[in-house]
C-alpha cells in the first residue's frame, strides 16, 4: 500500500527532494481533491489529498521520484451559472507542473470537454479525460549551471532578435536532423556562431511555455505554431526536446540557457499570462477551470457562465485575485532562478493591468512586480495593448518597463512607402520616442523599436505584396491584418522586374538601416537580415511547415552582411545608443546642438518645414560631443558626429551639407542605394555647402572627420 504523509502546502506544485516529492495545490471551492499518479502501463491510482492547509491541498509521497507522472481530480459543485465548473471526470493537469507530456488527443473531442456537446449547461460529462490529456510530470530540480552567470547586457547596448524555437532550425542544414527544432538545436555550436556573428545580444524566444495545440486547428488539419495558447506556466513545451518529455526537457532548456549564456547571448522569453487554453465557456477542461474557475478567470458579473475577455481568445486571467497573482510571481521567479532566464516580453501586457473596465498603470501586477527583488531586475518588454476598451497603451507603463513601440513601427513603414505628413513623428521615432516615454521617467531604451515581428508581414514580404495572401490558414483570408503599411514596389509577390527587386532590396535596406540607427533597443525578426519570405502569409500561427520555419539553403548572404556591419556600426557608435534624450540645445556656448535638423537644402528645419505634409526628405546631425551620460566607470564617453540623411522620395535629391561651425570633412560611411557599408566606405568627402546626391528612396550616413 502506498505511504501517503501529510506534506507541506508550500511551495505549490510537485517538488522532489531526494526522497520522495510533495504534492500541493491551490482550490478554494473544491469539496475533494485526488491525486493521480499513472505507472508505465498508464494504470491509475488515486491518492485524495485530505491535508487542506488555507485552501491548499497537499500531500508528501515517499518514494516518488522524477519522471513520475500525475494529474488531478476535483470535486465539487457544477454550477455554470455561479462560476463554478468541477467535473471530477476530468483530469487536471497541475498549474505548477514544472513539466507536462504529450498533447490532447482531438479524435475523441468530448472526453476533454466537462459538458455533453450541444448542453453547455446540462449534467457534466462523465466521459474520463485521462486517455486523451498531456500528463503533469515530477522533475528532477538539479542541474550543473557550472560557472553559468547573466550576461546582464545593459539596455543601450543590446539588439534583440525575435525567433522561434522551432523554426528557427528546423531547416537548419548544418545541425543534426535529431536536433533540428529543439533547444538543443538553438544552442548547437553552428547555431550560436551564426547568432555571435550577427552581433546580436539577446534572443526573445516565442512561447515556451507549455502550450495546446487549439481544436478547431485540428479539424483543419492545422497546429497551433506560434504557442500563445499557454497551459502550463513553469514547463519548457515538451514538443521543443531532443531528448524526451518525462523531465528531460527541463534539462534540456537548462542546457541551452547555459549555452547561450557562455556566447554572452541573453535569453528572454515571450510570455502569455494574460489567457490560457481553455477559451470561452464553451472550451475544454484541461487545468484551472476544473480547479477553480471563479478564482481563476475573470466572469462576467451579470452571469457568470460567461468569461470576460479581453485577449480575443475567450478568457482573461483574474489578475485580482491574490492566488492567480501568486501563481504569475511564482512562475516568473522560477524561470529566473531555477532556468537562468533573463527578461520577459508580456504578451497583451494591458490586460494584466485591468482592473474592471479600464488599463491602470498602477495596478496590482505593476506594483508586486517592481518591489520583487528578483523579477525588477531583469528585462521587462511589455506588448501595450490588447483588444479591449481603452487597451491600446503605447507610452503608458510604469518607468520600469520598456515597451514594444508600436507606433515606431507603423510610422518607420510609412515614411519609407512615402505616406504623407510622417516627417515629425518620424523624427520622433528615430530619436527615441522622448513624447512618449520622457514624461513618464524612462530612457530612450524605454522603447524597443521593430519594424516586423512574428505577427505581421517578414521584412521581405513588407517590400513585397501589398495584400496578405493567407489563404493557407483556412479563414478565407479573413484572418490577419489587413492594414500592413507595406508597399510591394510595383509588384503584387515575386517578379523577374529587375527595378522592382532592386528597389525591394534598397527598401529592406533603408528600414534595417533605419533600425539599427535609431535611439532606443533595436528588435530583429529572425531570418530578416536573410531576405526570409512567408509569401505573403502575415499570419502564420498555425503554419507548422516549411512556410513559417526559415529556409537556410539560398540566404541573402548580402543583405545579412549589411545587417551585420550595421550592429557592429551601432555597438561602436555610442552616438546611436543613447541613454538619455536628446534636449536639442548646444553642447558648449558657441558649439552646435545635441540633435539638430535640415532641410535638403541645409537650413535648419522650422515649424512650417515639419507641417509640410507631402515633404518626405530631411537630415539630421547627431553631435556625438553632446552625449551627457557617463561611462560604466563615470567616463566621459566622445564619439564621432554622424549626418543622417533620408530621402523616401521617387527621385533622386541633392542635399546642402549645413555649416556647423566645425571644420573637417564628412565621409559617406553607409549609402542604402549603393551598398556602401563602414567597412568599405566612400572615398569621397563633403564640406559645409557641398552637395551630396541622394538616390530615390535611400538613407547616406556620413560621418565629420575633423580637421586637427
Amino acid at each position: 500500500m502506498m505511504e501517503v504523509w501529510p506534506g507541506q502546502p508550500y511551495p505549490l506544485g510537485a517538488t522532489y527532494d531526494g526522497f520522495g516529492t510533495n504534492f500541493s495545490i491551490f482550490t478554494e471551492s473544491a469539496d475533494l481533491v485526488e491525486l493521480c499518479l499513472f505507472d508505465e502501463d498508464e494504470h491509475e491510482t488515486r491518492v485524495p489529498l485530505t491535508e487542506v492547509t488555507a485552501f491548499v491541498h497537499h500531500a508528501y509521497l515517499p518514494g516518488i521520484q522524477p519522471g513520475q507522472r500525475y494529474g488531478y481530480r476535483v470535486h465539487g459543485p457544477w454550477a455554470p451559472g455561479d462560476g463554478q465548473r468541477h467535473n471530477p471526470n476530468k483530469l487536471l493537469m497541475d498549474p505548477y507542473a514544472k513539466a507536462i507530456t504529450g498533447g490532447i488527443d482531438w479524435s475523441d473531442a468530448q472526453r476533454v470537454f466537462p459538458y455533453t456537446f450541444g448542453s453547455p449547461d446540462s449534467a457534466p460529462n462523465e466521459a474520463d479525460s485521462a486517455p486523451a490529456m498531456p500528463w503533469s510530470v515530477v522533475a528532477n530540480p538539479h542541474f550543473d549551471w557550472a560557472e553559468d552567470r547573466h550576461p546582464r547586457t545593459p539596455f543601450d547596448e543590446t539588439v534583440i532578435y525575435e525567433l522561434h524555437v522551432k523554426g528557427f532550425t528546423k531547416q537548419h542544414p548544418d545541425v543534426p536532423a535529431e536536433l533540428r527544432g529543439t533547444y538543443a538545436g538553438l544552442s548547437y555550436p553552428t547555431v550560436i556562431d551564426y547568432l555571435t556573428d550577427l552581433g546580436v545580444t539577446a534572443v526573445e524566444l516565442q512561447p515556451v511555455h507549455q502550450f495546446v495545440h487549439d481544436h478547431t486547428l485540428y479539424e483543419r488539419g492545422l497546429r497551433n505554431y506560434w504557442g500563445y495558447n499557454s497551459i502550463g506556466y513553469f514547463a519548457p513545451h515538451d514538443e521543443y526536446a531532443a531528448y524526451g518529455a518525462r523531465g528531460q526537457q527541463v534539462q534540456e532548456f537548462k542546457q541551452m540557457v547555459r549555452d547561450l549564456h557562455a556566447a554572452g547571448i541573453e535569453v528572454i522569453l515571450d510570455v502569455v499570462y494574460n489567457h490560457t487554453a481553455e477559451g470561452n465557456h464553451l472550451g475544454p477542461m484541461l487545468s484551472f477551470r476544473g480547479i477553480d474557475n471563479a478564482a481563476y478567470y475573470r466572469l462576467v458579473p451579470e452571469d457568470q457562465r460567461y468569461y470576460y475577455d479581453t485577449t480575443g481568445t475567450g478568457n482573461s486571467l483574474n489578475m485580482r485575485h491574490p492566488h492567480v497573482l501568486q501563481l504569475i510571481m511564482d512562475s516568473l521567479r522560477y524561470w529566473v532562478l531555477e532556468m537562468h532566464v533573463d527578461g520577459f516580453r508580456f504578451d497583451l501586457a494591458a490586460t494584466l493591468a485591468r482592473e474592471l473596465h479600464e488599463v491602470d498603470r498602477l495596478a496590482a501586477f505593476f506594483d508586486i512586480i517592481q518591489q520583487d527583488p528578483v523579477i525588477s531586475q531583469t528585462k521587462l518588454i511589455a506588448e501595450p495593448w490588447d483588444v479591449g476598451e481603452g487597451g491600446y497603451q503605447v507610452g503608458n507603463f510604469p518607468p520600469l518597463w520598456s515597451e514594444w513601440n508600436g507606433r515606431y513601427r507603423d510610422t518607420v513603414r510609412d515614411y519609407w512607402r512615402g505616406a504623407d505628413q510622417t516627417m515629425a513623428e518620424f523624427a520622433s521615432r528615430f530619436t527615441g520616442s522622448a513624447d512618449l516615454y520622457e514624461m513618464t521617467g524612462r530612457r530612450p531604451f524605454g522603447s524597443v523599436n521593430f519594424v516586423t515581428a512574428h505577427d505581421g508581414f517578414t521584412l521581405a514580404d513588407l517590400v513585397s505584396y501589398n495584400e496578405k495572401h493567407n489563404a493557407a490558414n483556412g479563414e478565407g483570408n479573413n484572418d490577419g491584418e489587413a492594414h500592413n503599411r507595406s508597399w510591394n514596389c510595383g509588384a503584387e509577390g515575386p517578379t523577374d522586374d529587375e527595378k522592382v527587386n532592386r528597389l525591394r532590396q534598397r527598401q529592406q535596406r533603408n528600414f534595417l538601416a533605419t533600425l539599427l540607427l535609431s535611439q532606443g533597443v533595436p528588435m530583429l525578426l529572425a531570418g530578416d537580415e536573410a531576405g526570409n519570405t512567408q509569401h505573403g502569409n502575415n499570419n502564420v500561427y498555425c503554419q507548422d511547415n516549411e512556410l513559417s520555419w526559415l529556409e537556410w539553403d539560398e540566404p541573402d548572404d548580402e543583405l545579412r552582411a549589411f545587417t551585420r556591419e550595421l550592429i557592429t556600426y551601432r555597438a561602436e557608435h555610442p552616438a546611436f545608443r543613447r541613454r538619455r534624450h536628446f534636449r536639442g540645445t548646444p553642447v558648449t556656448d558657441t558649439g552646435p546642438p545635441d540633435i539638430a535638423w535640415y532641410t535638403p537644402a541645409g537650413a535648419e528645419m522650422d515649424d512650417a518645414d515639419w507641417q509640410t505634409g507631402f515633404a518626405r526628405s530631411l537630415a539630421v546631425v547627431v553631435n556625438g560631443e553632446g552625449i551627457l551620460s557617463p561611462g560604466s566607470r563615470g567616463e566621459r564617453i566622445v564619439d564621432d558626429s554622424f549626418l543622417v540623411l533620408f530621402n523616401a522620395h521617387a527621385d533622386a535629391l541633392a542635399f546642402t551639407v549645413p555649416d556647423l561651425t566645425w571644420d573637417g570633412s564628412w565621409i559617406v560611411d553607409i549609402d542604402t542605394a549603393a551598398g556602401i557599408t563602414p567597412s568599405e566606405h566612400s572615398d569621397e568627402s563633403y564640406r559645409a555647402g557641398d552637395i551630396v546626391e541622394v538616390m530615390s528612396r535611400a538613407l547616406v550616413v556620413l560621418r565629420l572627420e575633423t580637421d586637427d
